[in-house]
């Protein structure tokens, strides 16, 4: 079966086309906030990784107030200010600053590297995006703030989320129903951001 006929095929796929999400990815955040609260109406959310926007229209339709950045364009949303460019350049972290205007609540990262097909290659790359998802969240979160970052299973995986734990009060590994069953990704989550662990 084709790729195209099985993304057709796909429950989300379809109910994403239905609901007026812009990918099925947004089914994953619904999940995770559903069993971990992470978005409050009225929070500023940080959303790196973000194109095509389902994450930032969710976080939106909840009430919150996204900073939405990507090296690819996000279409405009209501309530989402986007930034295009690589998180890991300090020129685009200065307009993540200038944009939050302050501490978020939430930083979310949904991002993935270009998948080369060779798996210890593909998890390498993910945990130096999450690591920098890390990093951007350890600056930009407020104090008992959250953090959600996907990350693909790999030999450094525990590694990573033993780091997170240095700056969260609780650190979970979930996998939401709505991840491709053939996909090795997971999402840590921090619930509970240190802020007193900031070097």
């Amino acid at each position: 079966m084709s790729w195209r006929k099985q993304q057709n095929q796909d429950k989300y796929f379809k109910q994403a086309k239905a609901d007026g999400y812009r990918a099925r990815s947004a089914y994953k955040l619904i999940e995770l906030n559903d069993k971990y609260h992470l978005i409050r109406p009225g929070a500023k959310v940080l959303d790196l990784g973000a194109a095509p926007g389902s994450w930032s229209q969710v976080a939106a339709g909840l009430g919150a107030k996204t900073v939405a950045v990507d090296l690819s364009p996000i279409q405009p949303l209501a309530r989402v200010t986007t930034i295009r460019g690589d998180i890991t350049k300090p020129e685009i972290v200065a307009e993540i600053e200038s944009a939050l205007a302050g501490h978020a609540e939430l930083v979310m990262s949904d991002v993935s590297p270009a998948t080369s097909g060779v798996r210890f290659v593909d998890h390498a790359r993910s945990i130096d995006l999450a690591r920098a998802s890390l990093q951007l969240a350890i600056r930009f979160l407020k104090a008992d703030g959250r953090f959600v970052v996907k990350v693909f299973e790999g030999e450094d995986f525990q590694v990573f989320v033993k780091e997170a734990r240095q700056y969260f009060d609780k650190v979970h590994v979930h996998r939401p129903p709505a991840s491709r069953q053939e996909s090795s990704e997971h999402y840590v989550v921090g619930i509970g951001f240190r802020a007193s662990e900031k070097s």
